[in-house]
């Protein structure tokens, strides 16, 4: 393995502040998020954005093999003179909202069966990143996610503060902030602290729904009117005449005067469940 900082100081190598590259640098945060991988010999890793290789470098030694998805040119020259030794890594240079993961991966899935995602997100992808590893065809079992603390404070917020980002990530997955980074454990200092959020996904819905297009349909007309009580929301999010939807809310079990934030991932369901023609 090549230094970092010998390939570094070989050329004339800046930071580009448009792609968000604000690099992880302290060893203790990148040690912190190797280990809530909980990494294996037979675990696939997809590494989102590698930059210069600094958490590469902790994967590598465990995972069975880390597929990395790097959109700058650059960063992949120089990951290719980091790791060219590295037998177990595989670069891709791409944007990954555009890669067909269920295609990129499948060569590996075979031995594999399954895939745990790691990243250190730049803010700007941070939601994009989330739904594309939440929603795939073959999503992982893991992800463990450096992202804005204030995000991951509202990814794993509890009834009484939810948010329409909040359920839909609950939805899918059980989420975690393992640990706190701040701002001068990167280069550049970014202005916000981070977080290092595990997301464990569900192996089971949380509930029965009639389908996720009607389930996140009425979370968001739920959410539309924040101040408002959730019947009031969802007849105007939803189309529908109030009398309506207070009937169906009462057959949900859900009180018509109760807000949006305060509900329950199982009491979204029932109501998905009672509003069947909630379609616009």
């Amino acid at each position: 393995m090549t230094s970092l900082r010998d390939i570094l100081d070989s050329r004339e190598f800046r930071l580009r502040k448009g792609l968000g590259q604000n690099l992880l640098t302290d060893p203790v945060y990148l040690q912190k998020i190797a280990a809530a991988a909980s990494l294996s010999p037979n675990d696939l890793v997809l590494e989102i954005g590698p930059g210069t290789g600094n958490l590469t470098a902790y994967l590598l030694p465990s995972a069975g093999r880390v597929v990395a998805v790097e959109l700058d040119r650059r960063m992949i020259d120089v990951l290719e003179k980091r790791f060219h030794d590295a037998e177990n890594l595989t670069l891709v240079q791409g944007n990954i909202l555009k890669v067909n993961l269920p295609q990129l991966l499948q060569p590996w899935l075979a031995r594999f069966q399954t895939f745990k995602a790691v990243a250190n997100l730049p803010y700007y992808l941070t939601s994009a990143a989330i739904r594309l590893l939440l929603e795939c065809p073959v999503s992982p079992a893991l992800a463990v996610l450096t992202v804005q603390l204030e995000v991951a404070q509202r990814i794993c917020a509890e009834p009484g503060k939810m948010s329409v980002l909040a359920v839909a990530v609950q939805w899918y997955a059980q989420p975690r902030i393992v640990a706190k980074v701040p701002a001068g454990a990167f280069t550049p200092v970014p202005k916000v602290d981070s977080a290092v959020l595990r997301l464990e996904t569900r192996a089971e819905p949380v509930a029965p729904i009639p389908t996720e297009q009607q389930l996140f349909q009425v979370v968001k007309a739920g959410f539309s009117q924040k101040r408002k009580q959730l019947k009031n929301s969802l007849s105007a999010g939803l189309r529908m005449p109030p009398p309506q939807v207070e009937t169906a809310m009462r057959a949900a079990g859900v009180d018509p005067k109760r807000r949006a934030e305060t509900l329950r991932l199982e009491e979204w369901a029932a109501l998905s469940r009672a509003l069947p023609e909630a379609q616009q």
